[in-house]
């Protein structure tokens, strides 16, 4: 079915040290994202990337990157304002980032006028608090503010309080968890499906049990930080893993993903150029993308 797109960049990597991923929507544009969804069949607009402000990080002491959390803030609620408009418009909001501290504001725009289920596709939890997390970095905390817990201000973006209800959270492909975090999901009501998981029952397996998940609800957010593939598919991330989802079991979690019809928005996140070999990560995120939106090898 032809979807309405747009295409949403949000250039910011304000979330970690590590620089480079505010250069990801370049390189996800650069490999032909709309020529190829408009190969498909699909109306596609590119609204251009979300005003970022310069960072300066002489300008901040290491120790005190909650400084950030007021350029983040920022950002999130232009990514919010941009987002909800798209889908009050009818369209399909494709967000590209970025570190994963940019999902704070898109999943607060799904969710809007109404519950979405989020799937979070990612190596890690991303469930850190300021008080449990080892590096202050808050891209390993927006899934945790989304559901109520962080920083005043990232809580407030778009509306007060919690943006999704832990019940309606499936995590897959978890790999590398912080020792509290661990023990913060396990209490949090969120479903894990982690490389275990996939390991013993199979990605088609994981796949159907999360969509499970969401038969009550109509629509699904898909969050996909590209350090949830193993690191042979994806080199160009600031935090691979050894270990993760290889090129076959996430086209086959796309296509599934596709085929229950209820994926109405996404993130693509974390794909940083500086680390990649010959935009081989940014190639990847786009056949990605392309799977979940209807391609399909029949």
């Amino acid at each position: 079915m032809c979807k309405k797109i747009s295409i949403i960049g949000i250039p910011m990597d304000f979330g970690q040290s590590l620089r480079g991923v505010d250069m990801g929507p370049a390189a996800v544009r650069y490999t032909g994202l709309i020529q190829k969804l408009r190969a498909l069949g699909h109306e596609v607009v590119d609204t251009g990337d979300i005003r970022i402000p310069i960072r300066d990080d002489d300008a901040l002491s290491k120790s005190l990157k909650a400084d950030y959390v007021k350029e983040i803030t920022q950002i999130c609620t232009s990514v919010y304002d941009v987002g909800k408009s798209a889908l009050e418009e009818g369209r399909f909001p494709l967000f590209i980032g970025g570190d994963h501290s940019i999902s704070i504001g898109t999943v607060a725009a799904v969710t809007h006028h109404e519950p979405a289920g989020l799937i979070w596709v990612d190596a890690h939890g991303d469930y850190n608090t300021p008080q449990s997390s080892p590096s202050g970095n808050i891209h390993g905390m927006p899934l945790a503010v989304l559901t109520g817990e962080g920083h005043d201000a990232l809580l407030n973006v778009g509306s007060p309080g919690v943006k999704v209800m832990p019940e309606h959270v499936v995590m897959i492909g978890q790999r590398d968890l912080d020792q509290k975090e661990k023990e913060r999901l396990k209490f949090s009501g969120i479903t894990v499906f982690s490389m275990r998981d996939i390991d013993e029952s199979g990605i088609s397996a994981v796949a159907n049990k999360a969509l499970m998940k969401f038969a009550h609800l109509k629509r699904i957010h898909l969050s996909i930080d590209m350090d949830a593939l193993d690191p042979l598919e994806a080199p160009g991330v600031g935090t691979p893993v050894p270990g993760g989802i290889t090129y076959r079991e996430a086209h086959l979690l796309m296509e599934i993903l596709a085929d229950s019809g209820k994926i109405t928005s996404m993130d693509l996140v974390e794909i940083n150029p500086i680390l990649d070999s010959a935009n081989k990560t940014a190639r990847l995120a786009v056949e990605l993308t392309l799977s979940v939106m209807g391609k399909s090898i029949m």
